[in-house]
């Protein structure tokens, strides 16, 4: 389409980049329930030093993980390196322009949430994107497990 510009996956090195620098990570999507992958993978994260801020509207004010969940990006009172997004492909849009508005650096959408538009509309904004990948997978892909 003309006018329309395509968004560029990151090659192996970005990855490792993104993993080593993203401190702290939004998690859209969180769940409490262990069987969820996006509980499994916010425990993963956790574990290799990354804190975790879980993200999900029926969960807010509660405590997931030793974390507060909040009920939208723009509720964390604090700096967001990374947003990780557990959410349907149809959905990402609307999280993805909300990570452009308040300037998170980092936008990873989760194993099966492919967005072509929104990732293009976030490079085109300066944002890093990952898409359709797993950031928990990509340690142990990537060697740095």
């Amino acid at each position: 389409m003309p006018g329309v510009s395509s968004w560029s996956p990151p090659d192996d090195e970005a990855i490792r980049g993104i993993l080593r620098r993203a401190r702290t990570i939004a998690l859209v999507g969180a769940s409490a329930k262990p069987e969820r992958a996006a509980h499994g993978v916010m425990r993963f994260l956790q574990a290799h030093g990354h804190r975790v801020i879980p993200v999900n509207p029926a969960m807010a004010g509660q405590e997931l993980l030793g974390e507060q969940v909040y009920p939208d990006l723009a509720s964390i009172p604090e700096p967001v390196d990374m947003v990780d997004v557990f959410r349907r492909s149809e959905e990402a849009g609307g999280v993805v322009d909300e990570a452009i508005r308040l300037g998170i650096g980092i936008v990873w959408l989760q194993l099966g949430v492919i967005d072509e538009a929104a990732a293009a509309r976030a490079q085109a904004a300066g944002k890093t994107v990952v898409m359709d990948r797993c950031p928990a997978i990509e340690y142990g892909r990537l060697g740095l497990a």
